[in-house]
């Protein structure tokens, strides 16, 4: 039977996961994920790729999402209360269009100094609604690009596995910073021929594979670049198409409800028919 084994929300994109046991699923995510976004003086968002440090930023938040703290390690920690009413201000998650709401000066003077960098923090309005593209489309807030990000614990041990043939150390999933990861599956990239499944009470629709960029190289537990891996491997036999690199799918909601890890995880649709048939 394949379960959840783990649910990780991600409050400030970029910045370190928090696991939860249980949590609400909204049609944006899990509830509070990518929320929040660190953007620079021309309003783009930070990531990992050029800013690896925010691996190292950990959120807490409150279940209502009204008080933020920000910590890591020799820097302290900076709390906010969550401003959701002032005005807002043009953002840019790559070179999409959004707005912010700025969390003011406290947050922003603790972000540069941790980064090195002018930064602040800004979250996304009440009324965002930004509609996502794939096979079943849906909404998020500043994501790159779908609502849910799901792996399978089968994908990433079927990985480890060529890791460890070509002399390598086996990687830990938090690389791939999945929200959701499935257990119980006895074949790596299954998650790749869902397309509407049930977990709990909840449902997703499958929206796209998800294309790796050089984020899974960083180490999230120092907050530093760690070399060629897993990108080296995968690119030998994990290419779509136009040549990405594929790991792990993006999912959009398409019913809400409570997830909590140990929940039964059912696929409605297969692409094809079912495993084993």
């Amino acid at each position: 039977m394949a379960t959840v084994v783990e649910l990780t929300s991600y409050p400030v994109k970029g910045c370190a996961g928090v696991p939860v046991s249980e949590t609400l699923l909204t049609e944006a995510g899990l509830r509070h994920d990518r929320s929040f976004m660190v953007i620079g003086e021309d309003g783009a968002c930070r990531t990992q790729r050029r800013d690896p440090r925010l691996a190292v930023i950990r959120p807490a938040i409150d279940t209502d999402g009204e008080r933020l703290t920000l910590s890591a390690p020799g820097e302290g920690e900076v709390a906010i209360d969550v401003d959701t009413t002032s005005a807002r201000r043009e953002v840019k998650v790559f070179d999409n269009p959004y707005l912010g709401i700025d969390q003011g000066e406290d947050v922003a003077r603790w972000l540069s100094r941790t980064l090195g960098a002018p930064s602040r923090l800004v979250r996304v309005p009440p009324e965002h609604h930004r509609v996502t593209e794939g096979w079943i489309p849906g909404i998020c807030g500043y994501a790159d690009s779908g609502a849910v990000h799901l792996v399978s614990r089968a994908s990433l041990d079927g990985l480890n596995q060529r890791i460890a043939e070509a002399g390598g150390v086996a990687l830990p999933m938090s690389r791939f910073r999945p929200g959701i990861v499935v257990g119980g599956w006895d074949e790596p990239h299954r998650e790749d021929r869902v397309r509407r499944i049930a977990i709990g009470g909840v449902e997703l629709g499958f929206a796209k594979h998800t294309a790796r960029c050089a984020v899974p190289t960083v180490d999230q537990s120092r907050g530093v670049k760690a070399g060629p891996e897993p990108l080296r491997t995968l690119a030998g036999y994990r290419r779509g198409p136009g040549g990405a690199t594929l790991f792990g799918c993006q999912f959009s909601v398409t019913r809400t409800g409570k997830l909590a890890v140990g929940d039964e995880v059912s696929v409605i649709e297969w692409d094809g028919p079912p495993p084993g048939e």
